[in-house]
């Protein structure tokens, strides 16, 4: 597999999933705009990871069945207007309704990764989807600094015209660099959409580990929905660049992507996946004592971003291996589950950080990861061994 297409796929994959991401330090600024209270401004993070699961339930099923490039093709031609609509807002409501639209489409992440997996050999896939996932996984922690230092200098409207713009030319690069590629089978839609039910049923390890992490993206979703509140408030005042500064340190994260590729190829995916649990929650309760220092919150933000890159890559290596030909219908099913999961997780950490503040939030995110620990020591296999999971 070229190097070139690795990277390139590596860059499409988190400029498009970055688009979930860019309200996420906005949305103090966003609720003052709009005159809506900050739970009901979380809810803007909330419908963007809806409109994602609904993408990956009903539309990453099509890899399998259409030509990839011409899917990818329509979905970011969509996700672009969507982006113009919510540049040009008016309303509270019409953001909601261009975030949904568009977090639905940004499921070319997911179209992308498993085109990734097929054209790589067998023995470096977990390698090849480390380095697409190290990308897609910076575009995540990345956006939310982009996003506070472009609203810093143009306001939070350039922030979503802005990413229309580079969403139009990644579209025109991704049709010129990628391959064609043949589906992988002939059903007709509402057949492969019945096929995605069945693979769940087959395959107990897609529904575990989806299950993990919706967890840790829950705990991950909740911390990075309401440190902005944190950071921008009394203790601390934060500008939307401080903000976006902090975000940066969640970005060394991403590095450890490629390495959980490694040690998905060696069969590490099960103690990797019990550590990473343990070292999340770990993580809330120092952010939760260090409720006042900035060192400390920094610290947890490495930490979670890390183990929850960790467990996803470790996922999708375990998901991958289930069945080749239906790489994107188990995709859709994997990210679906864990993106409810985040969704849950943003509209619950905006309610209970508004109810009882940041330790309560720190309790939840804590909660979660050990609540996958609990399932992970106790789950009963009874089916072989996937991939060292």
């Amino acid at each position: 597999m070229p190097g070139g297409l690795v990277v390139l796929l590596a860059v499409a994959s988190g400029m498009t999933v970055a688009n979930l991401y860019y309200a996420q330090p906005l949305l103090s600024s966003l609720s003052g705009v709009f005159h809506v209270s900050t739970a009901t401004a979380g809810t803007l993070i909330t419908l963007t990871q809806v409109g994602y699961v609904l993408g990956m339930l009903f539309l990453v099923p099509l890899g399998d069945r259409v030509e990839k490039r011409d899917l990818v093709t329509v979905l970011l031609v969509v996700t672009t207007l969507a982006s113009v609509a919510a540049g040009l807002a008016t309303n509270f409501p019409m953001l909601l309704a261009a975030s949904l639209i568009s977090g639905a489409t940004s499921v070319v992440a997911q179209i992308l990764v498993p085109f990734a997996a097929n054209l790589a050999a067998d023995h470096a896939r977990g390698r090849v989807v480390g380095r697409v996932m190290s990308g897609l996984l910076t575009g995540i922690l990345l956006s939310r600094t982009l996003s506070s230092l472009v609203s810093d200098v143009a306001g939070w409207r350039a922030v979503f015209l802005g990413s229309a713009a580079l969403t139009a030319v990644l579209t025109v690069a991704l049709r010129k660099a990628l391959p064609r590629h043949a589906p992988t089978t002939s059903l007709p839609y509402h057949h492969v959409l019945r096929s995605t039910a069945r693979l769940v049923r087959t395959h107990p390890a897609l529904m575990r580990r989806g299950l993990y992490q919706a967890a840790m993206f829950g705990a991950f979703s909740a911390f990075w929905t309401t440190v902005s509140f944190v950071l921008t408030g009394p203790h601390f005042r934060y500008s939307q660049v401080g903000v976006g500064v902090f975000a940066l340190v969640g970005a060394a994260g991403a590095a450890v992507a490629p390495i959980a590729g490694r040690w998905a190829d060696r069969g590490l995916v099960r103690p990797m996946t019990g550590a990473a649990f343990l070292v999340t929650a770990l993580a809330f309760v120092v952010a939760g004592l260090g409720a006042h220092s900035i060192v400390l919150i920094a610290l947890a933000a490495i930490v979670i971003d890390t183990a929850v890159q960790t467990t996803l890559v470790l996922g999708q290596h375990t998901v991958y291996q289930l069945d080749a030909a239906a790489r994107a219908r188990l995709n859709s099913v994997f990210i679906a589950t864990f993106f409810v999961g985040g969704a849950a997780g943003s509209q619950l950490g905006s309610v209970v950080y508004h109810a009882g503040g940041w330790s309560a939030l720190t309790v939840l995110g804590a909660a979660l990861p050990l609540a996958a620990l609990l399932y992970w020591a106790f789950e009963r296999r009874t089916r072989p061994v996937v991939g060292g999971e």
